[in-house]
């Protein structure tokens, strides 16, 4: 095993390592509710008032949430699209390859959306 090799396997292990560490604390902070006893179950069935605060924050909320998804997918088609197109230059029979590529830098955006959507049908 070469220098270069174990470095990539060294990153790719660290990488694994902080993503599970990562989806462990969220975990913990966002998921530890469910496990709860709930003492609101009464007050969920009723209907919340709506205050124009919490509006307003969750408009804000989605707002950012599609602005933030557009703006990470506009990043990534620009470096997917350009590294795309100087491939299809030199060999045209991966256009499709690059196309499904660009694609899925597209998602991003989509994702944003419905997540937008997500936020603004609890407020």
């Amino acid at each position: 095993m070469n220098d270069a090799e174990g470095k990539l396997r060294l990153n790719i292990t660290q990488s694994i390592v902080m993503l599970v560490t990562v989806m462990a604390i969220v975990a913990t902070l966002f998921c530890a509710s469910a496990f709860g006893e709930s003492s609101q179950a009464v007050e969920a069935a009723q209907p919340a008032v709506k205050s124009p605060d919490n509006v307003k924050w969750g408009l804000v909320a989605a707002s950012v949430a599609f602005g933030l998804g557009a703006i990470g997918a506009g990043i990534a088609i620009s470096h997917v699209g350009a590294a795309a197109m100087g491939a299809v230059a030199e060999k045209p029979q991966i256009a499709g390859q690059a196309l499904i590529f660009v694609a899925l830098a597209e998602g991003l955006v989509v994702f944003g959306f419905i997540t937008a959507l997500m936020i603004l049908g609890k407020v």
